[in-house]
């Protein structure tokens, strides 16, 4: 049965929905899970079968789990907390593209539970072909999988340059500023990093100009001094294929030639790590500092 809504201001802007979907990427959370999960996500894009066993390896360092599921989990908490205290009071429904729960089967869930039309968020902040249109075809695809009766999914806008998105990558950013000692602050390196894409598909959308315009709002937000670029990382596709560049590691080693001793990466691509994340930065990207 739809949920009872609430009768504020915010009401008046939901007063069309019966519930939240949040969709993601999703994640392995088990050994077993790696291989089947990347193969999933590597569908019909020519990913070489040698880099999925590089990328199987990454994940077996973490024991096999991304930390993505249990982010979302955290996430979806405190929005079922939010709308409980705050409103509109809609429940809130978990889908993932790549593991489970997966969407499909979350839409027969809202189905069953008489849901008939939800706002969805996504967890990612930009346009490209597999960070906002890719969905929308993962909603087509899985309403039409439910068929009679499966719920209208309304997906909300992009937010790279939402206050609130800015604001997060704001905090944190400063956060790590404080492990550089004072004297060097102002000459702190930002290097803003995203999930690279083929420059054909770049090209398509509006994925680049969105990323280059958050990461200004937050270095502005920042302020002092800082030097800032946007770089690139967690390339997977054949080597023939022109992609966005620089890869983050090739922009570290640059700096370093230019005597550059401090730099805060920023994954503003990301709303949430992805196993890719964590290996790319905390493991490759360091380890090359």
């Amino acid at each position: 049965m739809a949920a009872r809504r609430s009768h504020g201001t915010v009401d008046d802007q939901a007063r069309d929905y019966d519930a939240v979907l949040y969709l993601s990427f999703g994640g392995p959370e088990g050994p077993e899970q790696v291989l089947p999960f990347l193969a999933r996500v590597a569908a019909g894009r020519g990913v070489p079968p040698e880099r999925l066993d590089e990328v199987a390896d990454h994940y077996r360092l973490f024991g096999g789990v991304s930390p993505l599921n249990a982010q979302s989990r955290a996430v979806i908490a405190a929005l079922r907390e939010e709308l409980a205290a705050r409103g509109p009071h809609l429940p809130v429904y978990w889908g993932n593209r790549n593991a489970p729960p997966f969407l499909a089967d979350t839409l027969r869930q809202m189905r069953a539970d008489g849901i008939r039309r939800a706002v969805c968020f996504v967890t990612s902040p930009f346009s490209s072909y597999p960070s906002c249109h890719q969905y929308l075809e993962d909603l087509a695809r899985a309403r039409a999988d439910v068929g009679d009766g499966a719920p209208v999914v309304d997906k909300l806008r992009t937010f790279h340059d939402h206050p609130g998105f800015v604001e997060a990558q704001v905090r944190s950013v400063r956060v790590a500023l404080h492990a550089v000692p004072e004297g060097r602050w102002d000459a702190t390196h930002l290097a803003f990093t995203a999930h690279s894409i083929p420059i054909a598909l770049a090209a398509a959308s509006d994925y680049e100009a969105q990323l280059r315009e958050a990461s200004r709002l937050v270095a502005e937000r920042v302020g002092g001094d800082h030097v800032w670029e946007l770089v690139w990382q967690s390339r997977s596709g054949p080597a023939g294929v022109p992609w966005l560049e620089p890869d983050v590691v090739d922009h570290l080693d640059e700096l370093a030639s230019e005597g550059v001793t401090d730099v805060v990466v920023v994954p503003i691509g990301f709303v949430s790590d992805h196993l890719e994340v964590r290996y790319d930065l905390d493991v490759e990207a360091a380890a090359r500092a």
